[in-house]
């Protein structure tokens, strides 16, 4: 299955595909993006994210995964985390998933990576088969936290406090 990096041009194909992801997600309403800071994030001069791009045999836009780098400070090497990978529900089951995650697993080999890793929603058992399918094994005592929104406010406007 091909992929591709993404280039600007990809970008209103990418906006529908973070939708659909949205849908599949059972949060379609949950987009918030800006078109412009989108553009920007992924192709101006300090780009946070990079997009592969899964096409059909056509060219068509089959898929498309959104990833970055992390870093981990016990292997002193970076790291690739995955984002979102979405592949469109009429295409699944012929690869497009597999070949995404493989390009980036190689992405991250050819840039010294220690590893390669994702998140997965709990309720979606057939990404989860999937991916351990493939060898993935999940992170059981980790859980994940976020701020964001008004705590993230507060916790950046939180003084500084000598010690």
């Amino acid at each position: 299955m091909p992929t591709r990096p993404a280039v600007s041009a990809d970008l209103d194909t990418i906006i529908e595909l973070i939708h659909g992801l949205a849908e599949y997600e059972r949060e379609p309403d949950a987009v918030k993006l800006d078109r412009a800071e989108l553009a920007d994030h992924l192709f101006g001069p300090r780009p946070f994210a990079e997009v592969l791009i899964a096409e059909t045999a056509a060219g068509a836009s089959a898929g498309f995964a959104l990833f970055f780098h992390n870093y981990s400070t016990w292997e002193g090497r970076p790291g690739i985390y995955l984002e979102d990978l979405f592949v469109r529900p009429e295409l699944r089951g012929q690869g497009f998933g597999k070949a995404l995650l493989a390009a980036i697993a190689r992405i991250a080999r050819e840039r010294k990576c220690a590893r390669f890793e994702w998140a997965v929603l709990d309720w979606n058992q057939p990404s989860i088969d999937f991916y351990r399918a493939l060898g993935a094994v999940p992170m059981d005592e980790w859980t994940t936290y976020r701020v964001a929104g008004d705590a993230l406010a507060a916790l950046a406007n939180e003084p500084l406090r000598p010690v």
